[in-house]
């Protein structure tokens, strides 16, 4: 992404144009795109303002709204977008509404058995593997940005919740809900970071400029303090994510990278977040809880799909939302609706909500710098006992083949999906900076996942850098 202009970009944009036209039918990475001479003219005129990003071409998930393209979030229930699971709700990119499943594009018998791009934001994470652009947008409730990008070898980037602007994305649960970014280098995911991360008045979640000052005076102020060359790190892992089930070959990979930061000198401790375990049925509490509410406006009377037949009330809503909603979405939002009632709010909603607060904490302890808007810290830590940083696998496995994933959903499938997002869902309970970045080439590549404390987003992007240049 160096600097370029006139017919070099004309010529990037072309082949990445020409990228989709080619590719995309094998890929199905992208399912809307801009008029190519509209996109053409628009890149010339961002290089006359002369932006960070002047002349790059990108690609959004289907669930931004914007104003030339249609939003269909994959459902038919709202009438170019990457691909993506119906509402953000999926690991592996196979519950579209509306689409053909996306393939991954880094496996050479894709053509007669595809693999899982991962989800939600699989589109996107293709569309950047398959080199159909710079970079791409995508969102991340509980590892839709991070588990694509392992699964397709790409980079992918959950910023600290609330740096980076909700306005414009249709929400699934917007206590967890983050957008990210997947590209193809740590340097290019960094420049749209540093471009993207600002206060929005339009969006209540955003960070405000106050603690934005307090988090970039507070981090950076303590690494310029370190009188090395290169910053040496205190890298943790989290007992509790070396999992027993965890694939052979993403354990190695792992371990390689950790070898790697300890050969140049960065040290590996082990720590313990207790209440990890409990992570992942918290998510599954909140998140189709929220979901539940979110997509309660999608009646067939204000938005989206309505059903055909001339009906009247209830009638016309069960009807609308059964035929507009795909199953996995409808399974959510049962579930969420259940949470939320009289019954088993208590607990059910409330008490995922104190584990949760539970989570944030003991990652607090962890750390060596403080959360700096928590009012709840944890103190005591010795700095003897507190790291940097943690990392872990990104995901349990490399890319399953379609045919693996619809053969285990004829049991216990929906289950046996959910626990697809168990390395990545502690980081979004707590709101922190996560990344997965590529170990090894094509087929072999692991997303190795790197997690920061609250607002250290320039830390795990400096270790991340550091993994990838091994």
């Amino acid at each position: 992404m160096s600097k370029i202009t006139g017919s070099a970009v004309r010529k990037q944009a072309e082949k990445y144009l020409s990228r989709i036209s080619s590719k995309n039918s094998n890929y199905n990475a992208v399912v809307s795109l801009r008029h190519p001479e509209n996109v053409l003219n628009d890149i010339k005129s961002s290089l006359e303002k002369s932006g960070t990003l002047s002349g790059s071409f990108y690609i959004l998930k289907d669930n931004f709204c914007t104003t030339e393209l249609p939003t269909a979030c994959g459902s038919k229930a709202l009438q170019g977008k990457a691909n993506m699971d119906e509402f953000a709700m999926g690991s592996n990119n196979l519950t579209s509404n509306l689409y053909q499943p996306p393939v991954n594009p880094i496996f050479s018998d894709a053509d007669f058995n595809p693999r899982s791009t991962g989800g939600s934001s699989g589109g996107s994470a293709a569309a950047v593997a398959a080199d159909m652009c710079d970079f791409a947008l995508g969102s991340d409730t509980g590892g839709s940005v991070r588990l694509p990008a392992a699964y397709c070898g790409v980079v992918g980037f959950k910023p600290t919740y609330g740096r980076i602007s909700r306005y414009g994305l249709v929400a699934y649960a917007q206590s967890l809900d983050t957008v990210g970014i997947l590209a193809k280098d740590v340097s290019t995911t960094e420049k749209i970071y540093n471009v993207l991360n600002q206060h929005d008045p339009n969006d209540p979640t955003s960070l405000s400029k106050s603690i934005r000052k307090n988090l970039d005076l507070d981090f950076p102020k303590k690494i310029l303090n370190e009188k090395n060359d290169e910053r040496k790190y205190r890298i943790g892992i989290i007992h509790e994510t070396n999992l027993q089930d965890l694939d052979p070959f993403v354990r190695q990979a792992w371990v390689d990278s950790l070898e790697s930061l300890r050969s140049r000198g960065h040290e590996i401790v082990t720590v313990s977040v207790p209440s990890l375990k409990h992570a992942l049925p918290v998510y599954f509490i909140l998140s189709p809880s929220e979901a539940s509410s979110n997509l309660a406006r999608y009646d067939g009377i204000r938005y989206g799909h309505r059903a055909e037949q001339d009906r009247e009330g209830d009638i016309l809503y069960a009807a609308t939302r059964a035929e507009g909603f795909g199953s996995e979405v409808q399974r959510r939002i049962l579930l969420g609706v259940f949470n939320l009632s009289s019954e088993f709010f208590g607990n059910h909603f409330q008490q995922a909500q104190k584990v949760r607060r539970k989570i944030q904490l003991e990652y607090n302890s962890i750390f060596t710098f403080p959360n700096v808007v928590s009012s709840l810290n944890t103190l005591g830590s010795s700095s003897d006992e507190t790291v940097d940083v943690v990392i872990s696998p990104a995901s349990k496995t490399i890319a399953p083949t379609h045919e693996d994933i619809f053969n285990s959903e004829k049991g216990n499938g929906a289950v046996k999906a959910y626990v697809n997002d168990v390395l990545t869902v502690p980081s979004s309970i707590a709101g922190l900076p996560s990344i997965s970045v590529p170990w090894g080439k094509g087929k072999d590549t692991v997303g190795i996942q790197i997690t920061g404390q609250f607002g250290d987003d320039k830390t795990v992007l400096e270790v991340a850098r550091l993994l990838e240049s091994q």
